[in-house]
């Protein structure tokens, strides 16, 4: 049946103008036969464009989907590469057909990311200060090694009888390979200037791949793309997907919808499609820009903040530190002195206004606080700091709110008993879909390099999760 989709419900003639030959020269391959393979190769967890050209040559029914033709590695990896233009068209495809089987609800969604391995190496990364000293480190040794050998090869003339001392070519084949660095880093510093992240701050760049990012995952620090999917909840079907390469989730909500907006309109849905629909993300988008994006498309959005769990009994998070079972101080364990606007701590110390005005998330704190030498070495520290590493203790005094402060409404809609009622359920929206991706089609890293090449693989990845919906749950007698 995915076949006969690919066949006769996606429009290849967007292919045309491209695999059109001219007069002369080899007659181009089918786009269909190699988007039938491709996505064939994808759902089996065949990634690599060498492990599709082999399968093309021993795997029957490869055999048969390319018609014996045996497309090469390199054949695949530019037809997959050069998708820029084809690939959203095709997505919406295949939503179309989702849409046309009645597997979209159309009134719950959900949103999540996972953070993927790319084809870059996380040891290029570095800020333009710590690559420059890279290049200089490796300068310098290049500059000591020649200089070992010019000794040693004057030690070898000096020397009447003997020969060429051992180790002589491979000591010319590391002088070669760290000089190919150098002048690598050479040429991308002269081509590039800092990255600045969202905070207006310099981030890693990186050499290889200088659109991916160096993202923590459960698997440790890698350098790579954060794939995100919005799924509907109904099937599971996913309505929009998109890398970035960015770590953090707290300004993709408002390109996520966008994409999502046009894919709907594309397929014949109207304009407020997701209007008033319920919408779902975890903590990590829980931002302002994401937040005033939800309240302008007038989504019944639940995305809680990092301390929601604090404040539901059902998680049972004691107000402990990592140190030990030991309840730490709250604001009730100081005591105030308003004329003096001061603050004394359970030691006796005191904490004098630092900043009447600091505004985090919408809130307005005073901050106050002590001298350094007063935190050392006192037998309350334990429940008073959290980190191991902090000097002394700060209070953040709550005294207001921005107005019209949306965390705030956000976290007090996701405190109410419908708000615990609907979040947890984005648990077996979209959690299980990338399961699928991840686990089941062995999506486990990108094969590729820059935003456009990664972000075409990603969809194409999508795109199978999607017909799998089809073929699971659509018409079986609608294609044949």
């Amino acid at each position: 049946m995915r076949f006969t989709l690919v066949q006769t419900r996606i429009d290849t003639s967007i292919f045309d103008q491209r695999y059109n030959n001219d007069e002369t020269g080899r007659e181009a391959y089918d786009p269909k036969i190699l988007l039938k393979v491709v996505l064939l190769s994808y759902s089996r967890g065949l990634i690599s464009s060498r492990q599709i050209e082999r399968a093309c040559k021993e795997n029957v029914t490869f055999m048969a989907l390319s018609c014996g033709q045996q497309p090469d590695h390199s054949t695949v990896a530019a037809f997959v590469s050069s998708m820029k233009g084809e690939i959203l068209p095709l997505f919406r495809d295949v939503l179309l057909v989702c849409e046309e089987e009645g597997l979209l609800g159309g009134t719950f969604f959900a949103l999540d990311g996972c953070k993927l391995g790319s084809n870059a190496s996380k040891e290029w990364s570095g800020t333009i200060h710590e690559l420059r000293r890279k290049k200089d480190n490796l300068e310098k040794k290049v500059k000591g090694l020649l200089e070992e050998q010019e000794q040693r090869d004057k030690m070898e003339d000096e020397d009447e009888g003997g020969g060429r001392p051992s180790g002589g070519g491979d000591r010319r084949r590391q002088i070669e390979k760290l000089q190919k660095k150098a002048d690598r880093l050479d040429r991308w510093l002269k081509g590039h200037d800092a990255k600045i992240g969202k905070q207006g701050r310099e981030i890693k760049s990186n050499v290889t791949d200088n659109e991916s990012s160096l993202m923590v995952t459960s698997h440790g620090i890698v350098q790579g793309y954060n794939g995100q999917a919005l799924v509907d909840s109904k099937k599971q079907v996913i309505v929009h997907a998109e890398v970035f390469g960015e770590a953090q989730d707290h300004h993709l909500i408002p390109p996520v919808l966008d994409g999502a907006k046009q894919n709907m309109e594309a397929i014949g849905c109207g304009e407020e499609y997701f209007a008033g629909k319920t919408f779902t993300a975890d903590s990590n988008y829980h931002d302002p820009t994401n937040l005033k994006k939800c309240d302008e498309e007038g989504l019944d959005a639940y995305i809680p903040d990092k301390r929601f769990r604090r404040r539901d009994s059902r998680f049972g998070v004691k107000n402990t530190n990592r140190l030990g079972a030991l309840k730490l101080f709250t604001l009730a364990d100081f005591q105030r002195y308003e004329e003096r606007d001061e603050y004394v701590c359970p030691n006796g110390k005191v904490f004098r206004l630092n900043r009447k005005e600091v505004v985090t998330d919408g809130v307005i704190y005073r901050w106050y606080r002590k001298d350094r030498d007063h935190c050392e070495g006192c037998e309350l520290k334990r429940r008073c700091i959290k980190g191991k590493e902090t000097e002394r203790k700060y209070l953040m005094v709550p005294v207001g709110s921005v107005a019209g402060n949306l965390t705030k409404a956000m976290a007090a809609k996701v405190d109410t008993a419908e708000g615990r009622r609907i979040y947890p359920q984005r648990l077996a929206v979209v959690e299980p879909v990338f399961a699928n991706i991840e686990i089941h089609k062995s999506m486990n890293r990108f094969t590729l390099r820059s935003k456009i090449k990664v972000n075409i693989q990603w969809m194409l990845y999508c795109m199978i999760h999607n017909i799998g919906k089809i073929l699971n749950y659509g018409v079986r007698d609608a294609f044949t």
